[in-house]
């Protein structure tokens, strides 16, 4: 191996005030790793927010908040707000910078995900066959699930990140229905 291999994932998570990015490169032993930037876009801005050696070293395993993204100036420390869910940009990189780097969408689905699991809590489930309505709320739900992980697939690993959010909007109101009180 001559050079480094850089790699960083974001796991999904349900923090919703989380946004958790790993490191996961494979290091060259005889080569420096110098001067190493985090840059982390957060969905609808176009600047990165920067992070660099001093608050990462190789192998980092980052918890960035509202706070640390720029997205909330006042209680840092003692409230933290939700992270919105959409694409992050992110690229990380070692010297040379413009050379050695790796870079990715994340298609954060964190609230998409709460409100799903909200609804199959509010589902009577018993280990049995389900009447009908339950059950057709079931294929509802998994349909629902298919269009979040074709979003991600489609942002993180095909490259399209305008169909990803499409699929992912349309997951979402397809939530909204199921979760509406006044729609039944």
């Amino acid at each position: 191996m001559a050079n480094h291999v850089l790699s960083i994932e974001a796991p999904d998570t349900m923090n919703g005030c989380i946004l958790r990015i790993v490191d996961t490169s494979v290091y060259n032993p005889t080569m420096p790793i110098k001067c190493m930037l985090l840059d982390v876009t957060v969905p609808g801005f176009n600047i990165p927010v920067q992070f660099t050696e001093a608050t990462i070293l190789p192998g980092f395993n980052l918890n960035l908040t509202a706070c640390d993204l720029a997205l909330q100036t006042a209680g840092c420390g003692s409230t933290y707000n939700d992270l919105p869910d959409g694409i992050y940009i992110l690229k990380y990189s070692v010297s040379p910078n413009a050379i050695v780097y790796a870079e990715y969408n994340h298609l954060r689905i964190t609230k998409a995900n709460k409100r799903y699991q909200g609804i199959l809590c509010d589902l009577d489930i018993n280990a049995c066959d389900p009447p009908e309505r339950i059950k057709n709320k079931l294929n509802q739900l998994q349909l629902i699930r298919m269009y979040l992980d074709a979003a991600k697939a489609k942002v993180e690993f095909c490259h399209e990140p305008e169909k990803g959010m499409e699929l992912y909007r349309y997951a979402v109101r397809l939530l909204a229905k199921m979760d509406c009180s006044t729609c039944r």
